[in-house]
C-alpha cells in the first residue's frame, strides 16, 4: 500500500472490504481493523493529528437498543418460477439493493465444478438462479458483474458452456471470467485454526460485493457441498486442502465471508457427488435459500437431505469458531410460496 493510500481511505470502502484488502498484503485482521480506524479518523479532518484510539465504553455504558434480534435471518422461497424464487427470497432481506450499490464491482461465485453434464444433473448451479442475480445486480446499478469458478473437470470455458451458465450470464448482461492463475496470492488467514495461509483469488477479497451461489448436493468426502464448501473454488491446491477438510473449510470461511449466500436447491443431488451423472440421484425441490449467514443457510439446506448442520463437519467447525448460527431454533426463518 502506497504512502498516499495510507493517508486517504476511500469513504465508500467498508471496514470489512478494507480488512480483506489488507489480508492480501499479509496484514492480520486485528491489525488491519486498527489501521482502518486510524485512517478513517485522519481522513475526517486532515489537520488533526492521529491520536491513539480511545477505549470503548464498558458494556454497562452502552445504550439500550431494545430486545435482542435473531442472530440470523433466512428466507426460503418455493415454487416453479426459478428466477422468481431468487427475487422473492431476496425481498425480505432488503432486496438486492441492500447488498449492491450503484457503481459496485460484483462477483458471483456459483458451483461450475465440471464440464461433464448440463445443469439438469445437479452438479452445477442452475443457470436461471445465476442469471437472475446478475440481472438484479445490474438493475441495482452495479458497474460490473463477473461470474467465475475454477472447475476440476474440464476447462473453465468448457464447464461454463456445458453448464448453461455462460450463455445465461451473457444474456443477462454479466461477464464470465476465466480465473487467472496470476491472481491467486498467498493470503494470511488470521482466524484459521488448522491453516494460517493459503493461495486465494485476490479479486474475491477485493470486490465490493461477493455473492455465493452454490448448488445443494452430496459430496463423498465432505458429506454435502453447500455454501461454505463452494468457497473452495476461490483457492489453489485443493488436493492438499482435503486433509482435515471440515476445519479447513471453516478456516477459509473465516477469511472469505460472502456478503450474500443464495443456495440453489431447485434440483439437489442426493448421491454420487460432487460430479453426479445419474438423473436418478436428482431430486426436484424447487427451493431457493437466501441469507447473509452462510452457516445458517447451509444448516437449513442440510435438512433437505434429512441431515442437520451438526452432521456436516464444516458447518460444525464453523459454528464452533463463531462464524455463524447452526441451530435452526435460533434463526429467523421466513418461508415464501412463489
Amino acid at each position: 500500500m502506497s504512502h498516499s493510500e495510507r493517508n486517504h481511505v476511500d469513504a465508500s470502502l467498508s471496514r470489512r472490504q478494507f480488512i480483506r484488502r489488507m489480508a492480501v498484503l499479509g496484514m492480520g485482521a486485528a491489525a488491519a481493523g486498527s489501521l482502518f480506524s486510524l485512517l478513517s479518523c485522519a481522513q475526517s479532518d486532515s489537520s488533526v493529528p492521529i491520536q491513539s484510539p480511545q477505549p470503548e465504553p464498558a458494556p454497562k455504558d452502552l445504550p439500550d437498543t431494545g430486545p435482542a434480534q435473531p442472530a440470523s435471518h433466512l428466507v426460503i422461497a418455493r415454487g416453479q418460477d426459478t428466477a422468481g424464487l431468487v427475487e422473492a427470497a431476496l425481498g425480505p432481506l432488503g432486496g438486492i439493493e441492500r447488498f449492491v450499490k450503484p457503481g459496485n464491482d460484483v462477483i458471483i461465485k456459483p458451483n461450475i465444478c465440471v464440464a461433464y453434464h448440463s445443469y439438469e444433473y445437479a452438479a452445477t448451479t442452475n443457470p436461471e438462479v445465476v442469471a437472475a442475480l446478475v440481472r438484479l445486480s445490474l438493475e441495482a446499478g452495479a458497474k460490473k458483474v463477473r461470474v467465475m469458478d475454477s472447475p476440476f473437470g474440464g476447462t473453465a470455458e468448457q464447464a461454463y458452456e456445458r453448464s448453461g451458465i455462460g450463455e445465461a450470464v451473457r444474456a443477462a448482461g454479466g461477464e464470465m471470467e476465466v480465473m487467472s492463475p496470476f491472481k491467486f496470492k498467498m493470503t494470511e488467514i488470521p482466524e484459521g485454526l488448522d491453516i494460517k495461509s493459503w493461495p486465494v483469488y485476490c479479486d474475491a477479497l477485493d470486490t465490493d460485493v461477493l455473492i455465493n451461489v452454490p448448488i445443494a448436493k452430496h459430496h463423498s468426502l465432505g458429506r454435502l457441498t453447500l455454501g461454505m464448501k463452494n468457497l473452495m473454488g476461490l483457492i489453489l491446491e485443493r488436493n492438499k486442502f482435503h486433509f482435515n477438510l471440515g476445519q479447513r473449510i471453516a478456516d477459509l470461511t473465516s477469511l472469505i465471508r460472502p456478503d450474500l449466500t443464495v443456495i440453489d436447491a431447485v434440483r439437489i443431488l442426493t448421491n454420487h457427488g460432487p460430479t453426479g451423472g445419474d438423473l436418478n440421484d436428482v431430486k426436484i425441490t424447487n427451493t431457493v435459500i437466501a441469507g447473509t449467514d452462510v452457516i445458517a443457510a447451509d444448516s437449513y439446506a442440510a435438512t433437505l437431505f434429512g441431515l442437520s448442520g451438526a452432521d456436516i463437519p464444516a458447518i460444525r467447525a464453523g459454528a464452533a469458531m463463531g462464524l455463524g448460527t447452526m441451530n435452526l431454533e435460533d434463526i429467523k426463518i421466513e418461508e415464501i410460496a412463489v
